[in-house]
């Protein structure tokens, strides 16, 4: 696989829990400073797919390099490079936004000037200055995630996966990753998203992977996928393509996007 241009590459990745076949041999490949988003219905793959890529779990067979290294053979190398933020928050609740950073500086063994600098550049740029000297437990959900990933980009990476970081905020405060997604973006820094939200993936993406039944079964940008699929919206491209439909926006989610 040449790896000069690309962040990621996949090729032939399976995946099974006992009978059950997750991913049935899925290629691709990301290119340095874009942003991929994995779209999928629920049960699709697309958490497992950022697990095996960040190492936390293991391909039954296939090849994947992020950043350069094997996922397999060189698990230390991918885990130097990347951050990632899952579905739910790994943030410790009971100490503050500020000491959640620094825990983190530590952890990436940065020196404690270092460390101290970078923490408080962080604060100030997700918004949570005000909040560092409280405890994480009393922040908004919001304001959770936006620490969340503040703590993903302590040891400044190259590459960030995104695993649904927007499940269950309130409009402003999707809005507020999506403006940290561009930012990350015009930094050169790579993104690899999963969500369940495609207005989130035709905003953001400029490649779009749709997976159903364990397979990789239409990728493109979101206006290629449209045009493929003659549709308007990327949830007239989901229905489409793998006959479910997408998670619906409420009322008020629809009325904020716009």
């Amino acid at each position: 696989m040449n790896t000069r241009i690309a962040a990621i590459e996949v090729a032939g990745i399976q995946k099974a829990y006992g009978d059950n076949a997750v991913l049935r041999g899925i290629d691709l490949t990301v290119p340095v400073g874009t942003v991929y988003a994995l779209l999928g219905p629920n049960g699709a793959g697309k958490t497992t797919m950022v697990r095996i890529l960040s190492t936390l779990a293991r391909a039954d067979s296939g090849e994947a390099r992020v950043a350069g290294f094997d996922v397999r053979r060189e698990p230390d190398g991918v885990r130097r490079s990347i951050g990632v933020t899952g579905q739910f928050s790994a943030i410790d609740e009971l100490l503050t936004g500020g000491e959640n950073l620094r825990l983190m500086a530590d952890l990436a063994h940065l020196p404690r000037a270092e460390a101290a600098a970078r923490t408080t550049e962080l604060l100030e740029r997700f918004g949570l200055t005000d909040a560092a000297d409280r405890r994480a437990a009393t922040y908004s959900g919001g304001m959770k995630r936006r620490l969340d990933l503040a703590m993903t980009l302590v040891s400044r990476p190259g590459l960030i996966f995104l695993d649904e970081p927007t499940t269950g905020l309130d409009p402003r405060s999707r809005r507020d990753v999506w403006q940290i997604v561009r930012e990350l973006l015009a930094d050169g820094v790579t993104i690899f998203l999963t969500t369940q939200y495609l207005e989130e993936a035709d905003r953001l993406a400029d490649t779009v992977g749709l997976l159903d039944g364990g397979r990789l079964v239409a990728e493109g940008t979101p206006a290629e996928l449209k045009a493929q699929a003659g549709g308007e919206t990327l949830d007239d491209v989901f229905l489409a393509l793998t006959g479910h439909a997408a998670t619906p926006a409420s009322n008020d989610e629809l009325e904020e996007i716009r």
